[in-house]
């Protein structure tokens, strides 16, 4: 419904000079009360997206609206948007109440009411009774939890997230990866976070937005783009991915690495040019007469939960394989797949194209 999308991209570019493009003719919709994550390497346009939301930049062209509202002029103290920044922007100087109080401060909110929200904003990133605790004597989860205290306290519509997990070590980004998810369940808030880290990404939204060279490759949930990957640049970003050439023979046959095999996608050309998505989770080692590929085993990783062994067939192509069963390396062996694990994606294809492609292929079948 139109009154839950809270922010709209309608054909927005972004130049930062007459010669470098950030944004390319981006267009989307954000509905209410949602986790969105901006997935892409570094320079794909994510945290321009995100500064045009918060105000601090202005489309080249294109509209940007926020409740319905155009807002390209709109600055961003007048927005019902708070921005955590990927170094927090915590003033040193002050304790934690000063910190998380700055906001109403400027507003001239009264002292009473000023503590009685701090109070509350700090329960709920869970640091009641550290409003006296200098910023310096903190740990960085905590100095992250600052942060979204502040964001939060003037209850925005939306809160902005550019990279803040970036600078905490493994185990407390993984903690407050948990934390901000439950966070925004519980605030109902659209939260917008920009991050390169794929596992983030899936692992925290509700839906993704990848990105590259400042074009919307895909969105949709973590499990569509992690399933249904429309592109090469999609499937290599979003997880590990063995991705070789094929030719699609037909609806549900396709032919790579010299076989012919069954699979779950139609609705393309016969004999038709396509790339073959199959994720080293989805194969499994057999003996070489049991397998539909024989590979080589190259080299052999423990990684704790898995062996991830690197293979070759004779054709040539590469097969990265997670598997719980361990080889030799040098050893000849069989790959064992699912028609469900094979994956079609048609050459150059856009996210509309393949949206059509579906929708009218589900159609007739």
């Amino acid at each position: 419904m139109a009154n839950d999308i809270i922010i709209r991209f309608d054909n927005v570019t972004k130049f930062y000079d007459s010669q470098t493009k950030v944004l390319q003719d981006v267009s989307f919709e954000l509905e209410r009360g949602k986790f969105y994550t901006l997935l892409g390497p570094s320079g794909c346009g994510k945290t321009t997206i995100l500064r045009i939301i918060a105000g601090f930049e202005k489309p080249t062209t294109g509209n940007v609206y926020i409740n319905g509202k155009y807002v390209n002029d709109v600055p961003a103290n007048d927005r019902q948007v708070n921005t955590v920044f990927q170094d927090y922007a915590l003033f040193p100087h002050l304790n934690v109440f000063g910190n998380v109080a700055f906001g109403l401060r400027i507003k001239k909110v009264k002292e009473s009411e000023i503590k009685f929200r701090v109070a509350e904003a700090l329960k709920f990133v869970n640091l009641p009774g550290y409003e006296n605790r200098e910023i310096t004597e903190m740990s960085g989860g905590q100095r992250q939890r600052v942060a979204i205290a502040r964001a939060i306290i003037n209850d925005p519509e939306v809160i902005l997230l550019d990279e803040p997990l970036s600078a905490l070590d493994l185990k407390l980004r993984t903690e407050m990866q948990y934390e901000l998810r439950e966070l925004q369940q519980r605030l109902g808030k659209t939260f917008i976070f920009v991050t390169h880290d794929q596992e983030e990404a899936l692992a925290m939204s509700d839906e993704i937005f990848v990105l590259n060279e400042g074009i919307i490759q895909q969105s949709g949930t973590p499990v569509d783009i992690y399933d249904e990957p429309i592109n090469r640049f999609v499937a290599d970003f979003i997880g590990e991915s063995n991705i070789v050439e094929g030719v699609m023979l037909e609806d549900y046959k396709v032919k790579f690495a010299g076989k012919v095999f069954d699979c779950v996608d139609g609705g393309m050309k016969n004999n038709e040019k396509i790339d073959v998505v199959i994720r080293p989770e989805d194969l499994q080692i057999t003996s070489p007469e049991a397998g539909k590929i024989g590979v080589t085993v190259d080299t052999q990783l423990f990684r704790g939960v898995h062996y991830e062994l690197s293979t070759y067939d004779k054709d040539g192509n590469e097969w990265l394989v997670h598997s719980l069963k361990k080889a030799e390396v040098g050893a000849q062996v069989g790959l064992d797949f699912d028609p469900e694990a094979i994956h079609i994606m048609r050459l150059n294809e856009t996210e509309e194209e393949f949206d059509a492609r579906i929708e009218a292929y589900t159609n007739e079948v």
